[in-house]
C-alpha cells in the first residue's frame, strides 16, 4: 500500500510540474492570440479542469494518506515544507488564478492576462520545488 501511495504522489506531482511549466511558458502567454477569446477562455477552463483536477486531487490525497500511514512524517521538516507548498498552490489557484480566469471569461483584458501570467509563477515555482522535494521524502525519512 505504501509503495502505491508514494508512487501515486510522485507521479501526480511530476505530472503537475510538467503541466505547469507548459502552461507558464506556452499556454498562458499565447492566450491573447485567440480570435474568439470568450469562447477560448470558456473551453480552456472546462478542459483544464479535466487535465489538472484529478492530478491535484491525487497529489493532495496521497500526501495526506502518506502522513497517516507514516505518522512520523508529520513532524518531518521536509514533509511539512512540501505540504505547505501544496497549500500555497491551492490558495494561489483559488485566490489568484481562478478569479483571473473568471474576469477573463467576460472578455480579454491585457492587465488581467498579464496578472494571470505573472501570478502563475507562484504555482510554477511551488510545484517545481515540490517535484524536487518529493524525491527526497522517502519511507525511511
Amino acid at each position: 500500500m505504501m509503495n502505491l501511495v508514494i508512487s501515486g504522489h510522485i507521479a501526480a506531482t511530476w505530472y503537475m510540474v510538467g503541466l505547469i511549466w507548459f502552461v507558464q511558458l506556452v499556454h498562458y502567454p499565447m492566450m491573447d492570440r485567440a480570435a474568439d477569446f470568450i469562447e477560448y477562455e470558456r473551453v480552456h477552463c472546462q478542459k483544464t479542469t479535466w487535465a489538472v483536477g484529478p492530478a491535484m486531487l491525487i497529489e493532495i490525497a496521497t500526501l495526506v494518506v502518506w502522513g497517516i500511514l507514516q505518522p512520523e512524517l508529520l513532524v518531518d521538516p521536509l514533509y511539512i515544507g512540501l505540504a505547505s507548498l501544496l497549500g500555497i498552490i491551492w490558495v494561489s489557484t483559488a485566490c489568484l488564478q481562478v478569479p483571473a480566469h473568471h474576469r477573463l471569461s467576460q472578455g480579454y483584458n491585457a492587465a488581467t492576462h498579464r496578472w494571470l501570467v505573472n501570478s502563475n509563477w507562484i504555482r510554477t515555482f511551488a510545484w517545481s520545488l515540490r517535484g524536487v522535494g518529493v524525491l527526497f521524502l522517502t519511507p525511511s525519512s
